[in-house]
């Protein structure tokens, strides 16, 4: 079931997007987080992409967070979409599969990020991308843990529980 909030939430997102492609990133907010590896992986996401990690960083720290672990998993969580920028269209296709034919997006999200299917494969496999690139510029292990399991049920684990919750806006 489609809801009004969701709705209005897509939107948002869809136009936040956009602009953001156009703002200056405030890049030494995140290199206070990051060392001059992570830095550069940072660097390498899209301007929307580094908006976003930086936003959910900020909102953490007003709340409360300060493990540093979990502030750099909240500025490189989407990092893996380096690996295969996903395109408007791809994210729309993505949204839509997921919420209409969710079985069938499983299926198609499986194997390369090539036409149609790119947006699902993607969304399910940044994760995973994204802490392999973490790991290779020397993140710590926990903050890889939690770049790859910011789409994971967070059971216990508090720090992804707040990181899942942030990304969730």
């Amino acid at each position: 079931m489609v809801t009004w909030a969701r709705v209005r939430y897509r939107v948002a997102q869809f136009f936040t997007t956009f602009w953001t492609s156009f703002r200056p990133v405030d890049v030494a907010y995140a290199a206070r987080h990051l060392d001059p590896a992570l830095l550069r992986l940072f660097r390498r996401m899209s301007r929307p992409e580094q908006h976003h990690g930086i936003a959910i960083c900020r909102t953490l720290e007003a709340r409360g967070h300060s493990d540093p672990d979990l502030l750099v998993a909240a500025l490189l969580h989407d990092v893996g979409k380096i690996q295969a920028p996903p395109r408007l269209w791809d994210r729309v296709i993505a949204v839509l599969g997921e919420h209409f034919a969710p079985q069938r997006a499983a299926c198609w999200s499986q194997g390369e990020p090539r036409g149609l299917r790119r947006g699902l494969v993607v969304r399910r496999m940044h994760p995973e991308w994204g802490a392999l690139l973490a790991e290779e510029a020397n993140a710590t292990p926990r903050a890889v843990a939690l770049i790859r399991r910011h789409h994971e049920l967070a059971g216990e684990d508090l720090e992804l529980a707040a990181l899942q919750a942030m990304d969730s806006y």
